[in-house]
């Protein structure tokens, strides 16, 4: 029997096999990407342990046009489905003539080469077979997507027939295969390639074109929003078209999926029914495809929220006895502003530690700013004294008549001063007194 699948990648060959079916199926090329590792281990945080995620293209058929010297162009559906495991990925691809796959506009079949613009058409990989290796045989796994137009056709672990549901699970065979899977994407369009005209966002009030936008709403008693009520906002005020023969056409843009991504790229967190706690502000990027041409725009929108109840982190205020720089995390130095000493800066109470050494962080606005200030400059340091050692308040003039003893524990502020003889001092004395001891008696 000849194969109807060609293994791009030699490690692809111990994870997909594609079965051949009837010859009356409608030829389709189209390409598989499998990510799965050599040995199985169910994530039990995960609602499926592979992830088969397709991305199909399909080009509209041009017809003949002897005004405009057009030759007809056939229509063709091409792409690939990624299935996603611990990380890895392997390659294979349906041949042309492999007849494993039907395109479907939801009432008959249609060949690759019919295809039509701005139709939603169907794609149904037919008795797929998923190869995990001998080493994983006997196992159960839950295939899935995290495409919600992905469903899955076949026999599941309990060997009952599952069809179109969005997680199938299958036990492997005593190869550490799972046969006989049909795998279907719906809502895949053709694009129509003679076809220009651009993706535009306009003000529903004006009709004139944006680049961003802006809402505001205000939260309830409670200081929540509903994820609702932020789509409807975005949409009334904001649309998507193509301008094309003197007229625009609504281009459908996701709003509601774009304002989840958002607040999840926030940390907020959203409940089952939509609602969460309102930040000040959030931005949402709004995109649109056009499913006649595929041209897409993004239209970045921010979202306000006035009465939003801010959360402010605990923080107390520090006096800063050496002048100091702003470091990130990694202890890198931010920018060239520093804090000069004697003066007060807002800090969280507990300092942090980055490379062996500890650093407060600085809050701005109720809220940790992610800059950090070395904790020597405010605490300080406590050394020993190795030698007997005077105070001074210059190079010349001692600030007092004090005589600290060897073995005295002093604690210094930062690093050292160098006087105008040469000499390095450390700051002691948590007050704005000029009092310094020379760094060698240390």
């Amino acid at each position: 029997m000849k194969k109807n699948l060609r293994i791009v990648s030699a490690a692809a060959a111990a994870l997909l096999a594609v079965a051949p079916v009837a010859a009356s199926a409608v030829s389709v090329n189209a390409a598989t990407v499998i990510n799965a590792g050599a040995a199985i281990n169910t994530n039990t945080n995960a609602k499926y342990d592979v992830d088969v995620t397709p991305n199909i293209s399909a080009v509209a058929a041009v017809a003949a046009n002897a005004q405009t010297n057009t030759l007809a162009i056939p229509g063709n559906l091409t792409g690939t489905i990624s299935a996603s495991y611990n990380g890895k990925s392997y390659t294979a691809n349906l041949e042309k003539d492999s007849e494993n796959a039907t395109i479907s506009d939801g009432t008959t079949t249609v060949k690759p080469a019919d295809l039509k613009a701005n139709t939603a058409y169907t794609v149904t990989v037919n008795k797929a077979s998923f190869n995990f290796g001998s080493e994983n045989a006997g196992k159960t796994i839950t295939l899935g997507s995290a495409n919600s137009n992905v469903k899955f056709s076949g026999t599941d672990s309990d060997n009952k027939v599952q069809t179109n549901v969005s997680t199938l699970k299958v036990k492997l065979d005593q190869n550490g295969v799972a046969s006989n899977i049909d795998v279907t994407i719906s809502n895949v369009y053709a694009i129509n390639t003679t076809d220009n005209s651009n993706v535009n966002f306009y003000d529903v009030t004006s009709g004139a074109t944006v680049q961003s936008g802006s809402v505001s709403l205000n939260a309830d008693n409670q200081g929540q929003l509903n994820t609702a009520n932020v789509v409807a906002a975005i949409n009334s005020k904001y649309f998507a078209a193509q301008y094309a023969n003197k007229q625009l056409t609504n281009v459908n843009a996701n709003t509601e999926a774009a304002v989840k991504d958002a607040l999840k790229a926030a940390n907020v967190s959203v409940n089952s029914i939509g609602y969460f706690k309102a930040p000040s502000t959030f931005t949402v990027n709004v995109k649109a495809t056009s499913n006649t041409n595929g041209k897409s725009a993004t239209l970045p929108v921010t979202v306000t929220v006035p009465n939003a109840v801010q959360d402010t982190v605990e923080s107390v205020s520090k006096t800063i006895m050496h002048n100091a720089y702003y470091y990130d995390k990694d202890a890198k130095r931010v920018g060239t502003d520093k804090l000069t000493r004697y003066n007060s800066v807002t800090v969280s109470p507990k300092t942090t530690t980055i490379n062996g050494k500890a650093y407060y962080e600085v809050v701005e606005n109720g809220k940790l700013s992610g800059k950090f200030i070395n904790a020597d400059n405010i605490d300080g340091t406590k050394r020993t004294l190795k030698h007997n050692a005077y105070v001074y308040k210059t190079s010349k003039k001692r600030a007092n008549k004090v005589t600290l003893k060897k073995g005295t524990e002093v604690t210094t502020y930062g690093g050292t001063y160098t006087f105008k003889n040469g000499k390095q001092y450390y700051k002691i004395g948590n007050n704005t007194e000029k009092t310094y001891v020379k760094a060698s008696n240390f």
